[in-house]
């Protein structure tokens, strides 16, 4: 069946696509869901202008990410985290940790796009992926250091 898709759908279509779906998808979870339309001349050129907008935001989110890629390529970020004396955290670093970190350095990172290959949970420098979009990726090095623990000064009285 042919659609003419109302929003952009992951792994399908952008908006304004004429697409070829099995009956069953498109009956079941497309039309329901508001996300496309069978797909018709009045339709087509209805949603067109719509079409135009989108993908001019794309090519400007496009142009974001790949900025943000090339400024935060190679950068560092330290992470204090909770360790016992052989170097073994307590837990481990998390995405979320790593974004933020990056964040407060003033590169433009949400959590999602950190790409954690497996939990970080030593002391030490680790290499991580950041995937802005399917083709766009930058590496960090993540350097997780111990975290001081502070220890009240006594009066000698």
């Amino acid at each position: 069946m042919k659609v003419l898709l109302c929003e952009d759908v992951k792994r399908l279509g952008w908006l304004g696509d004429v697409v070829e779906v099995s009956d069953g998808y498109a009956r079941n979870y497309l039309l329901p869901q508001g996300l496309a339309t069978v797909a018709n001349d009045a339709g087509i050129r209805a949603i067109a202008e719509e079409k135009t907008r989108r993908a001019e935001q794309r090519i400007q989110e496009s142009k974001r990410a790949e900025e943000a890629v090339r400024t935060v390529e190679g950068a560092e970020a330290v992470v204090a985290a909770k360790a016992n004396e052989q170097g073994v955290l307590f837990g481990s670093v998390s995405a979320r940790q790593i974004a933020a970190n990056l964040r407060e350095q003033g590169f433009e990172v949400a959590d999602e796009v950190v790409q954690l290959p497996e939990h970080i949970k030593q002391i030490g420098t680790h290499t991580v992926t950041l995937k802005f979009a399917d083709d766009l990726t930058a590496t960090v090095n993540v350097v997780v250091v111990p975290e001081q623990e502070s220890t009240p000064e006594t009066d000698g009285t």
